[in-house]
């Protein structure tokens, strides 16, 4: 499978392909769906989505008849997905009952410039995404992330959380590692080879649409557990299957330790690793549970 050229939009509504939106651009109001690329602080290109919300779940309408709640809910994929793979769409389909939904391929992912840096950098893509989520008029943004989007949101909270412009009312991460570097299953193993080894990269680049940075961290990015106890009072939501083969039980119960009071633990029975395992069940009780806590 070959990857799309960097910076190409393959699908655009309201916004010309050869716009791009810089985070710092003044505020807009969009009321149908759009798709443009965001300036991140560092320069690079990162492909989005906008679409209203299909329903006001408890909000009713906002003053001047806007059709759309007050709330955007900000979707962080995993690592080697994209906001057009459809297990994305099919995540930002229910939670549009919800509010607003901004979807976004991570750096290195898809149409969006750059290398992955595999939950590093991705940091300044999370920002950008609430920034424009904001800069559309919504008073409120959640931010939903999974597996390496799970660690991102965690850790954009945890440094973000008193920014006007960048601040998140509520987080939701799922399937999330808490610690980086584990390597204690065989779908880990075969993750590490496909980052660290040049051959690896090939593959990330040339069978999953992703490319990978060669550069090792440096320095090291503050972990989930650390980030996690930074976030509150934000009200912040781990989810994590019982059955996931990436990161064991271990890791959320670290995560949910470090949130104290201010965190909440769901363990799914049967559910397996990130958007692939989500029902739509679940998506429906992330969905109220984030119309409620960022409220």
């Amino acid at each position: 499978m070959g990857t799309p050229p960097a910076g190409r939009v393959t699908r655009s509504w309201n916004v010309p392909p050869s716009e791009t939106a810089d985070s710092t651009t003044a505020a807009t109001t969009v009321r149908g769906p759009s798709r443009r690329f965001l300036r991140t602080a560092d320069g690079v290109r990162i492909d989005a989505r906008y679409e209203p919300a299909t329903a006001s779940y408890g909000t009713g309408t906002p003053p001047g008849g806007h059709p759309q709640a007050p709330l955007a809910i900000v979707v962080a994929h995993g690592f080697t997905g994209d906001l057009d793979r459809p297990h994305v769409r099919r995540v930002a389909g229910v939670l549009a009952r919800y509010g607003a939904v901004v979807t976004f391929s991570f750096r290195g992912h898809g149409a969006s410039g750059g290398r992955s840096t595999v939950g590093d950098r991705e940091i300044h893509d999370v920002t950008a995404a609430v920034a424009w989520a904001r800069e559309l008029g919504h008073t409120r943004v959640a931010t939903v992330g999974f597996s390496m989007g799970g660690s991102v949101v965690l850790r954009h909270a945890a440094l973000h959380g008193r920014e006007p412009r960048a601040r998140t009312d509520a987080v939701v991460s799922v399937s999330a590692p808490a610690r980086w570097y584990y390597r204690g299953t065989a779908p880990m193993r075969r993750l590490h080879w496909l980052v660290t080894r040049p051959a690896g990269r090939l593959v990330g680049r040339y069978g999953f649409r992703t490319r990978i940075h060669h550069r090792e961290w440096d320095p090291v990015p503050l972990s989930p557990v650390e980030a996690v106890p930074r976030i509150a009072p934000t009200p912040l939501l781990i989810v994590h299957g019982d059955r996931d083969a990436y990161f064991p039980l271990d890791h959320p119960r670290m995560l949910a330790e470090a949130a104290g009071d201010h965190g909440e633990l769901w363990l799914e029975p049967g559910m397996g690793h990130a958007e692939h395992a989500v029902g739509e069940d679940l998506l429906h009780r992330i969905g109220r549970w984030v119309a409620g806590a960022a409220g």
